[in-house]
């Protein structure tokens, strides 16, 4: 099977199985969207989901949230991983909302990445999700994933399994794929002992070849 069959029989199968796949964060606009990605970073999206309704009550503007003490703010995000990084982060995050970019989230990378607490895999998420832009963000599941099917080769790096995703994925269906790896990677193939008896793309999966069907 060549690397291109490979592409196309697990497009094919996340577009019949998760047609409408989507991010689990809970938000209602772009700057909720932002505040929660943020603080999703190794962190679940359970747990962000549980914490952000209390402050988006609180600040539910960046304007609001530039005006926030680390004091004020800390208590709401104290369960979450790196509170103190992530409460100082998301208060200069909207500071620079409100003077550089007019209190609005921008939409592209480049800006994005001027924000604290705003790296390339952040930036990513923010676009292809509220804008649909054909940029895929890669987090731990999409980078595990991506290796074990075999959809990336020697990919070393977060950026290397990005940009050889994008090279064989369509440019329009590149903000759902990103969900469909994230997805099958938190409920299907797990780091420790995938499932592969769930899995409905053992058939082009190098790491089910090698590893489990020698076995049977």
């Amino acid at each position: 099977m060549t690397r291109k069959q490979r592409f196309q029989y697990v497009i094919d199968y996340f577009l019949h199985h998760a047609p409408d796949a989507e991010t689990e964060l809970l938000y209602d606009n772009p700057y909720q969207l932002l505040v929660a990605v943020i603080l999703s970073a190794q962190c679940t999206d359970k747990r962000v989901n549980m914490t952000t309704p209390a402050i988006f009550e609180k600040y539910p503007d960046a304007d609001s949230l530039s005006k926030a003490t680390f004091d004020e703010l800390f208590p709401f995000i104290r369960s979450i991983s790196y509170p103190n990084n992530k409460t100082k982060h998301l208060i200069g995050m909207a500071k620079m909302l409100q003077e550089q970019f007019n209190g609005e989230v921008p939409l592209t990378v480049e800006e994005l990445v001027q924000l604290p607490g705003v790296g390339r895999k952040t930036a990513n998420v923010i676009t292809s999700v509220v804008d649909q832009q054909p940029n895929m963000a890669v987090d731990t599941h999409v980078f595990r994933v991506s290796a074990r099917i075999g959809l990336t080769l020697n990919a070393k790096t977060p950026l290397a399994t990005e940009k050889q995703l994008i090279q064989h994925i369509p440019k329009e269906l590149i903000h759902i794929a990103h969900h469909w790896l994230i997805l099958h990677g938190r409920y299907v193939c797990v780091a420790r002992n995938p499932k592969c008896e769930k899995c409905g793309i053992t058939a082009v999966c190098k790491y089910y070849q090698k590893n489990v069907a020698v076995k049977k």
